[in-house]
């Protein structure tokens, strides 16, 4: 498994076979790069919640690759709505099998709406994403506060790598996100959700120092760059 990150909460999963895309705003994402935009392939699309800058590209990216979408009940039909014809809907404390993996949806503090066709419309709760392949356990937070219940993520899944925003404003910020890795017990913390526009001020170097004051490795990616898990 390889993690590309692709600017702000953007993520594409690689393997041999399948690309998983995590929040794929891609189009419009001042931070994703060009040769992302459109990339080789995408098999299935698992969002976090509605906001424009994680769910607004998911319509035309999965009628472009006939990619499937994993979201809430409430987020799922509107993708439906939207034309998607392939849907998995689900809620947090639920998981899904899918080609070899489990997809499970966490909790996440934050908020969750759509701007479509019919206005701004209620897109179900905010939620993480776990992706496991059994051998390997990815956890997106998504857009979320710091919570004392983290823990039970780390207790429940173990995940091995977490994507945690660290913009501040909207989501944790980089102390904060530190305190959430710790609570996580992950062996790599990533940070995303920043530095895409002038009001998420929480910095990648911020984030790595309370990481290192816990012991934790931070691994801050480029746009475009990879990590690969072993």
């Amino acid at each position: 498994m390889k993690i590309q990150y692709a600017g702000h909460s953007a993520v594409l999963i690689h393997t041999d076979k399948y690309t998983i895309a995590i929040d794929p705003w891609l189009e419009g994402n001042p931070r994703c790069p060009a040769a992302l935009k459109n990339p080789a392939k995408i098999d299935l699309i698992v969002l976090t919640h509605g906001h424009s800058d994680h769910a607004s590209d998911t319509p035309r990216l999965a009628k472009k690759y006939g990619a499937t979408v994993a979201a809430t009940w409430e987020l799922a039909t509107i993708m439906g709505q939207e034309g998607v014809k392939n849907i998995q809907p689900m809620n947090k404390g639920g998981s899904i099998e899918w080609n070899g993996f489990t997809i499970a949806l966490t909790n996440a503090f934050h908020s969750s709406s759509y701007d479509g066709p019919n206005g701004t419309v209620y897109a179900g709760e905010p939620c993480g994403v776990i992706v496991s392949d059994g051998k390997n356990t990815i956890y997106h937070a998504g857009d979320t506060a710091l919570f004392s219940d983290m823990r039970l993520i780390q207790e429940y899944f173990h995940p091995d790598v977490a994507l945690l925003p660290i913009g501040d404003r909207f989501t944790m910020n980089p102390k904060q996100a530190a305190h959430a890795a710790q609570l996580i017990g992950c062996k790599v913390a990533i940070p995303i959700h920043y530095a895409t526009f002038d009001l998420l001020t929480g910095t990648a170097a911020e984030f790595s120092k309370g990481c290192k004051e816990r012991g934790i490795e931070a691994l801050s990616l480029e746009p475009g760059a990879e990590y690969s898990l072993t």
